[in-house]
Protein backbone atom coordinates (compact mmCIF):
# COMPACT_ATOMS: atom_id res chain seq x y z
CA UNK A 1 0.00 0.00 0.00
CA UNK A 2 1.47 3.34 -1.04
CA UNK A 3 -0.32 6.59 -0.41
CA UNK A 4 1.06 10.00 -1.29
CA UNK A 5 0.69 13.38 0.38
CA UNK A 6 1.79 16.80 -0.77
CA UNK A 7 2.93 19.59 1.56
CA UNK A 8 0.27 21.64 3.37
CA UNK A 9 0.49 24.74 1.17
CA UNK A 10 -3.09 25.02 -0.13
CA UNK A 11 -5.04 27.79 1.68
CA UNK A 12 -8.70 27.45 2.56
CA UNK A 13 -11.00 28.23 5.46
CA UNK A 14 -8.21 29.90 7.41
CA UNK A 15 -5.92 26.84 7.23
CA UNK A 16 -3.32 25.24 5.00
CA UNK A 17 -4.18 21.89 3.43
CA UNK A 18 -2.50 18.83 1.92
CA UNK A 19 -3.89 16.32 -0.56
CA UNK A 20 -3.78 12.58 0.16
CA UNK A 21 -4.01 10.21 -2.83
CA UNK A 22 -3.49 6.60 -3.88
CA UNK A 23 -1.97 5.50 -7.16
CA UNK A 24 -3.64 2.09 -6.84
CA UNK A 25 -7.34 2.51 -6.05
CA UNK A 26 -9.96 4.56 -4.28
CA UNK A 27 -10.59 1.58 -2.00
CA UNK A 28 -6.98 1.74 -0.82
CA UNK A 29 -7.30 5.49 -0.30
CA UNK A 30 -10.55 5.23 1.67
CA UNK A 31 -9.19 2.42 3.85
CA UNK A 32 -6.05 4.40 4.70
CA UNK A 33 -8.03 7.56 5.43
CA UNK A 34 -10.41 5.65 7.71
CA UNK A 35 -7.49 3.99 9.49
CA UNK A 36 -5.97 7.36 10.42
CA UNK A 37 -9.33 8.89 11.33
CA UNK A 38 -9.97 11.15 8.36
CA UNK A 39 -13.72 11.72 8.00
CA UNK A 40 -15.39 10.75 4.69
CA UNK A 41 -16.48 14.36 4.19
CA UNK A 42 -12.80 15.23 3.56
CA UNK A 43 -12.90 13.26 0.28
CA UNK A 44 -13.11 15.42 -2.84
CA UNK A 45 -13.32 13.75 -6.28
CA UNK A 46 -10.00 11.86 -6.18
CA UNK A 47 -8.24 12.87 -2.97
CA UNK A 48 -8.67 13.66 0.69
CA UNK A 49 -8.04 17.17 1.95
CA UNK A 50 -6.02 17.08 5.18
CA UNK A 51 -5.43 20.17 7.31
CA UNK A 52 -1.79 20.90 8.10
CA UNK A 53 -2.10 19.59 11.66
CA UNK A 54 -2.96 16.11 10.26
CA UNK A 55 -0.02 15.98 7.82
CA UNK A 56 2.28 14.24 10.32
CA UNK A 57 -0.41 11.67 11.14
CA UNK A 58 -0.56 10.61 7.49
CA UNK A 59 3.23 10.45 7.14
CA UNK A 60 3.64 8.45 10.37
CA UNK A 61 1.01 6.02 9.07
CA UNK A 62 3.02 5.49 5.88
CA UNK A 63 2.03 8.17 3.37
CA UNK A 64 4.96 9.15 1.17
CA UNK A 65 5.78 12.85 1.02
CA UNK A 66 5.91 14.17 -2.55
CA UNK A 67 5.59 17.55 -4.22
CA UNK A 68 2.24 18.64 -5.60
CA UNK A 69 3.27 18.11 -9.24
CA UNK A 70 4.49 14.59 -8.47
CA UNK A 71 1.26 13.83 -6.62
CA UNK A 72 -0.84 14.85 -9.64
CA UNK A 73 1.48 12.95 -12.00
CA UNK A 74 1.05 9.73 -9.98
CA UNK A 75 -2.73 10.19 -9.70
CA UNK A 76 -3.08 10.86 -13.43
CA UNK A 77 -0.72 8.03 -14.39
CA UNK A 78 -2.84 5.61 -12.37
CA UNK A 79 -5.99 6.73 -14.18
CA UNK A 80 -7.53 7.94 -10.92
CA UNK A 81 -7.58 11.70 -11.62
CA UNK A 82 -11.15 13.02 -11.68
CA UNK A 83 -11.85 16.51 -13.04
CA UNK A 84 -14.31 18.76 -11.23
CA UNK A 85 -17.89 17.69 -11.77
CA UNK A 86 -17.13 13.96 -11.52
CA UNK A 87 -17.53 12.21 -8.19
CA UNK A 88 -16.45 8.67 -9.07
CA UNK A 89 -14.71 6.98 -6.19
CA UNK A 90 -16.73 8.62 -3.45
CA UNK A 91 -16.66 6.77 -0.15
CA UNK A 92 -19.70 4.56 0.41
CA UNK A 93 -22.56 6.29 2.16
CA UNK A 94 -22.69 5.43 5.80
CA UNK A 95 -18.92 4.84 5.98
CA UNK A 96 -17.70 6.16 9.28
CA UNK A 97 -14.13 6.91 10.13
CA UNK A 98 -14.84 7.78 13.74
CA UNK A 99 -12.45 10.71 13.55
CA UNK A 100 -12.57 14.41 13.06
CA UNK A 101 -10.24 17.03 11.74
Amino acid sequence: MTLYIDPPVWPGHGRLWSHLVSDVSYEELHAFAARIGVPPRAFERDHYDLPSHRYGDAVRAGAVEVGSKELVRRLTGAGLRRPKGRSAGAPPSGESSGGSD
